[in-house]
Order: structure tokens, then sequence, then C-alpha cells
């Protein structure tokens, strides 16, 4: 049989292998951490600020109008946009869209978004000093007391709850499919958390904690596994990391919906990141 400290060891082990591939996930080309604006689309052809190009929608359709000398090109096939482009978005959509810049005219890529059933742009850059500067997330070390025993209480069907978001002027939708239940360290009491479904039933909980504002951002998210078939969740809030809104202020992060607090400081997981 294991001892404790074997099974410690190997708990942290795979909060390790966790911890390296978020950090090379963020470092990506043209992720998060790119992002150097966020601009809504005008209803006349305009030049905006960092791109390329005159820019407009007439509500149901995003135009994009340019010359070779642009240097613009489609990321789908690398052709140049000459003339007049156009695409089509549903609310909440994106689309990585065009290119620019650089050695070999892909340090910038434009991506094309619908929020609050408005078109916008987002530019990302990989000359970004967000990126450039990067090295890690910076963490709680790891703690077992973070990792919890609880229950999935499931809806009869989904809820959608309103909710806002790091952008002021975009608002966002939960999708309730039950709440969480769980005793943290230090409560005497049960919390409960709205969850939202991700791939082959695994959940996704947003949440705030007393530690908000201090050590971490405003809000966090953490994964739980799929429930047990007799609805027997394990939280482990060593996972607990932050949304992109955390590194640029050009994401429409969801916040949690009202009341996901977890009362007492959740010294686990991601910290605010560095400057």
């Amino acid at each position: 049989m294991s001892s404790p400290s074997t099974t410690i060891d190997a708990q942290i082990a795979r909060w390790q292998r966790f911890r390296a591939g978020r950090n090379a996930a963020l470092s990506a080309d043209h992720g998060w951490l790119t992002l150097t604006s966020f601009q809504w689309l005008p209803e006349e052809p305009t030049t905006l600020d960092l791109v390329p190009g005159l820019w407009s929608t007439d509500g149901t359709t995003a135009f994009l109008t340019a010359s070779a000398g642009d240097g613009l090109t489609f990321v789908e096939n690398g052709d140049a946009v000459e003339g007049t482009a156009s695409a089509t978005l549903k609310d909440e959509e994106s689309l990585i869209w065009v290119q620019y810049g650089g050695a070999d005219g892909t340090q910038v890529v434009v991506e094309l978004a619908m929020r609050a059933d408005k078109y916008a742009i987002r530019t990302r850059d990989n000359g970004s000093p967000v990126l450039t500067g990067f090295s890690a997330v910076p963490t709680y070390d790891y703690n077992p007391d973070w990792v919890i025993g609880g229950r999935f209480e499931a809806y009869a069907e989904p809820v959608d709850v309103p909710i806002g978001t790091a952008n002021p002027l975009v608002d966002g939708i939960h999708r309730s499919v039950g709440e969480v239940v769980f005793r943290a360290p230090g409560i005497d009491h049960d919390i409960r958390l709205h969850a939202e479904e991700e791939k082959l039933g695994a959940l996704t909980v947003t949440f705030h904690d007393e530690t908000n504002g201090d050590t971490t951002d405003e809000w966090r998210k953490v994964s739980i596994p799929r429930p047990r078939p007799d609805g027997s969740v394990v939280i482990d809030f060593n996972r607990s990391i932050n949304y992109p809104s955390a590194f640029t202020p050009y994401g429409t992060c969801p916040m949690p919906v009202r009341g996901n607090s977890i009362d007492v400081r959740v010294e686990a997981g991601e910290k605010i990141p560095a400057e």
C-alpha cells in the first residue's frame, strides 16, 4: 500500500504536468496573451487602430475593403485581400479572418467576433509584450486540502442565467446544468455553485472567493471531471485558472452567476498574473 507521502508526491507530479501544459498553451502563437485591441465595427467604412484596410458592418454582415498594398492576406488560404470581402457570424462566434505584418506576413491575425449581436475585431500580435515577457502564471503551492469531494445536483433541464462579462458593453448567458455542492475548508455549511457542462460531461464552475482582488483576479474557474453515476464529484481547486481577461483588457470573459461565491479564501490555483 502506498504511503500518504507517496500519494501526495503523485498528486503534486500530476499538478506540475497540468501547470506545464497550461503555461505552454498560454504561450501559443496568436493566443490570449497576444490580444492588442478590441474594436467595434462602424456602419461606414473606416480605418481602425493597429490594422490596415477599411472596416464596417451593416448589422448582419462584416465588410473589409483593402488593396494588395495593405499587406492583408486571408488566414484560411494565404490569398491577398483585394477589393471588399465579407463574413457573417452568429452571436458568440469568432473567425480568425486575416493576417499581416512581420517577415512572413503572419505576425498579426485579426479575429472577427460577434458579441452582444454586434461585430467587433480583435488584433492578435505575436510581438505583444504580454506574450514575449511571459514565462508562467504565478500560483499558490499545491495544497491537498483544496481537493474536495462533493456532489452534483443536475437540473431537469438547463437554465439560461443572464450574467455580465469582462466587457461592460457585453452581456452574457450562463447555461446552468445544475449545482455543485460541497463543504470548503473552514466553512461549516454547504456551498452551492452553478455549473456549466463541458465536452464529455465534465463541468466548469466560475466563482468568486475572498482572495479576489488581493492575491487572485476578480474571479476564476475550475474544471471538474464528469460526475460519477451517484452524482459524486471531486473538485481540485489547485487547478483553478484565470480567464483571459486576467491577462488582457480585450477579453469578453463571463463573470460568475450572482451568488457563485465561496465565503473563504481559496488559497489554491492561479494568482494574479505578473505585470
